[in-house]
């Protein structure tokens, strides 16, 4: 919008200069006319003015590129006049200004949208030829900014403009320009090109300097949204103008240590920058160059540029124009460029004292969109005028929306190339050539980037003579060495430090070379690892040979208490299995039995219902069994000791039965922790992946809040049947079963004190071989210390096991008592 007001804000300027002066090479008659906007002058400073007044683009500095792409404009012209087959019977003519500004140069501007003289009004419509306009469409601007400025004037009235070099992405949006279109790649292009040849190269830390224009604005953002997605860092950029202090440029750029330049921006500026560099004794840089100024001539042969470094460039492929030559040394031998004063429409150049031969040395970048503009404006003029048989119909009205609807549908061969536009004017034909100033001072091919029918992009290394004789780098910190993630350091991914990947984790440097990726559970790996591996999944198997002989002891258990329960069923009358506790024997050696059910759950692969099975039935059964052994030794010291003094809780204690109530509430409480313990966290199997990095133990979880109630009342029974026992320590020798308790509960203690130091200091697949030999360990502590001595004493001493015998002891010990 800021463009397009001042446009209108210049229009007083056109009506105060408009003139008549012809001038032979800026105009020429034909049926239909083309517009033409070229740079060949260029303003670098604009002065204030306190009226409207346009540019004298004659006083200004000469641009040889754009003065030869100019002429070559007039050439294609006349190239198309003279064919046959291309608007056969139809001359085209041109009317072509110097676009040195833009803001100062639309006395020319207004000129190609008039209509016999003056602006039509925008709400007349074309209703006969005395209307329409000048010119059927317009070649040009060459820059991005002159061609954003002009151009909303031209797409009122959809006068097509189909530009040589105006590479902005803003000229893609339709909505905004809708009769644009143009012969050279969008900056998304040339950016796209850039980026490949650095990644190509595996540089990662590089400058960018661009023109402070709508050119180079818009390049550096669409650099910044293409390397997104790369490990590509934008160390430093700077937006270059003509009050630019390039000491201050480079002191920075030293500074950050950034040994790769890109440099976006038009020919003069680039100039600016190289011989700053060359003044300054900047050394050892990469310099890449945009195709504004990648075959420029005059910097490759300066004095000092090899100083700088090695210069790569992308530039449109060089295409010779058969004729062109020539047409440069029979024009400049019949015409002069006049440099009269009074020729101030902007169609005057300073430009007599050069020779055919300097025309045709300079630059030829661009050259080819030139061509091809002007060739598309004919071949859509050929089609709207229904051409053929060697005749163009003579009675249709050309109106420019004509000709943009017959430029949209392009589709002809020029240089074995198809010139076609996609939905967006911008071109489906062409490609780029990757240069190298080499020591001779020239721009030499050394790869390519095709775009059509696909893209194909190829560097030949071998020809790039690298200032230090191998290809540089560009790195803010150095890769890091394998198995180690980068810790970004500031702002610029591009800087790091390097840590190790700890045990259990892995870097994948394609996917993420940032983080640090965890492994599954089943996975396992050690520090500076780039893969997981697989762990190995361990538990103890029925037919390991620890299994094994572990059941056949609970199996011997089970076959011990039998055999043990019939001898005393045999002997239960006589006094030793009597005072082993009569018919509680039977109940303990049951419970012994039932208890050594969960040894067998230990072993194989665990399950839900073997977890379940390999603890609680312990649990349980163990409770009745300590139970009885507390109620065993209570009767012991209450017989002997707290029956003479207590006699009325001796005497509720035999009324009541208080053993059997004491079993029945152990067993009951007992019972009812373990249900709720259940209900909190039931046991489940599990996988213990912490302990051991390479390996997977499976194993049965333990909640030990959920089993802490069962766990705590066990304790609680063994230390009340701790100190019952140890109380009768002094009981008559035959008749004391306190004694026998008492180093069965210091087995049960030390046997779990073994478990439980081994389950704090090992976690391997055999703790669960412990845990069956513990719980085997206390089971067979109480049938080998407390009744296997019975059954001696019942098999092997008859004498010891009478009446008598037991009277006699406890005689003695009253005896003993009294004294």
């Amino acid at each position: 919008m800021v463009h397009f007001v001042a446009s209108l804000y210049l229009l007083g300027s056109f009506l105060h200069f408009l003139c008549t002066v012809q001038a032979s090479e800026f105009q020429l008659e034909g049926d239909y006319l083309i517009g033409g906007l070229f740079d060949v002058h260029y303003m670098s400073i604009h002065v204030y003015h306190d009226r409207p007044e346009a540019a004298r683009c004659s006083s200004q500095p000469l641009i040889l590129p754009s003065y030869r792409r100019f002429q070559l404009m007039r050439f294609t012209v006349e190239e198309i006049n003279n064919s046959t087959s291309l608007l056969p019977n139809v001359s085209l003519g041109y009317e072509i200004f110097d676009h040195c500004s833009d803001i100062q140069s639309f006395p020319g501007v207004f000129n190609l949208v008039s209509v016999s003289g003056l602006i039509q009004h925008w709400s007349e419509p074309h209703k006969n030829l005395s209307t329409v306009p000048k010119v059927i469409a317009v070649v040009g601007p060459f820059t991005s900014t002159n061609t954003l400025t002009v151009a909303p004037l031209f797409m009122v009235d959809l006068i097509p403009m189909v530009s040589y070099g105006a590479a902005s992405s803003l000229l893609s949006e339709k909505v905004k320009y809708p009769s644009f279109l143009r012969t050279v790649h969008p900056n998304k292009n040339i950016i796209t090109v850039i980026v490949k040849m650095i990644l190509n190269f595996n540089w990662r830390w590089v400058a960018f300097l661009n023109s402070a224009d709508d050119f180079g604005t818009d390049g550096l953002e669409l650099f910044r949204n293409v390397i997104k997605d790369t490990d590509i860092c934008l160390a430093y950029t700077k937006a270059l103008d003509h009050d630019t202090d390039y000491s201050q440029v480079f002191k920075q750029i030293e500074a950050q240590r950034v040994p790769v330049i890109i440099v976006f921006a038009p020919k003069l500026t680039a100039e600016a920058v190289i011989e700053s560099a060359i003044q300054l004794n900047i050394t050892n840089k990469v310099w890449i160059a945009g195709d504004t100024w990648s075959l420029n001539k005059m910097l490759p042969k300066k004095k000092g540029i090899k100083n700088i470094g090695t210069v790569l460039g992308i530039s449109q492929p060089a295409v010779t124009i058969p004729g062109f030559s020539d047409f440069i040394s029979s024009s400049k031998s019949r015409t002069q460029c006049g440099n009269a004063e009074d020729m101030f429409c902007n169609q005057v150049c300073n430009c007599s004292s050069l020779s055919p031969e300097d025309v045709n040395a300079i630059d030829p970048s661009f050259s080819f969109p030139v061509y091809s503009a002007v060739y598309a404006i004919a071949h859509a003029l050929h089609n709207v005028l229904q051409c053929g048989a060697g005749r163009c119909k003579d009675n249709i009205t050309v109106y420019p929306q004509m000709v943009l609807a017959e430029l949209k549908k392009s589709n002809f061969t020029l240089f074995n190339q198809s010139i076609r536009f996609d939905k967006n004017g911008d071109p489906t034909f062409g490609s780029f050539s990757i240069v190298f100033w080499n020591q001779n001072g020239d721009a030499e091919e050394i790869g390519f980037y095709n775009f059509h029918p696909s893209v194909h992009f190829s560097i030949n290394t071998t020809k790039i003579q690298w200032y230090n004789s191998k290809v540089p780098t560009a790195l803010c910190s150095s890769e890091c060495p394998v198995g180690y993630a980068k810790r970004q350091h500031g702002v610029h991914k591009c800087c790091f430090t390097c840590e190790m990947c700890p045990n259990g984790t892995y870097i994948n440097i394609t996917e993420d070379s940032y983080k640090c990726i965890s492994c599954k559970e089943t996975e396992w790996s050690t520090a500076g690892s780039t893969s997981c591996s697989l762990r190995a999944v361990e538990y103890i198997p029925v037919t390991d040979i620890g299994a094994i002989v572990i059941m056949i002891g609970a199996w011997a258990l089970v076959g011990f208490t039998l055999a043990t329960s019939v001898l005393l069923a045999i002997n239960y009358n006589t006094p030793v299995v009597r005072s082993a506790g009569g018919p509680m024997c039977f109940l303990i050696l049951g419970c012994l039995s039932l208890c050594s059910l969960s040894v067998f759950f230990y072993f194989d692969k665990p399950t839900i219902p073997f977890c379940i099975l390999r603890l609680q039935p312990f649990l349980l059964f163990y409770t009745v069994c300590l139970a009885c052994f507390v109620v065993r030794s209570f009767q012991i010291v209450c017989i002997f000791k707290i029956a003479a003094k207590f006699p009325k809780l001796h005497s509720w204690w035999m009324k009541y039965h208080g053993q059997w109530l004491l079993i029945t509430a152990a067993f009951v409480t007992q019972a009812l922790l373990i249900l709720i313990g259940y209900c909190d966290g039931p046991p489940r199997p599990y996988n213990e992946t912490v302990w051991y990095p390479d390996k997977i133990i499976l194993c049965c979880s333990m909640d030990f809040k959920a089993s802490s109630g069962p766990v705590i009342l066990l304790v609680f029974l063994s230390s009340l049947c701790f100190i019952f026992s140890y109380m009768g320590k002094d009981l008559p020798k035959n008749y004391n079963e306190a004694k026998a308790i008492t180093f069965c509960l210091l087995l049960l203690m030390l046997t779990w004190v073994i478990f439980v130091t081994a389950y704090l200091l090992y976690r391997g697949k055999y703790l669960q071989t412990f845990n069956a030999l513990a719980v085997l360990s206390s089971l067979y502590s109480f049938l080998l210390w407390y009744f296997l001595p019975k059954c001696y004493i019942i098999i092997f001493q008859p004498h010891k096991n009478t009446q008598q015998y037991f009277q006699g002891l406890i005689q003695n010990y009253t005896k003993t008592i009294s004294q």
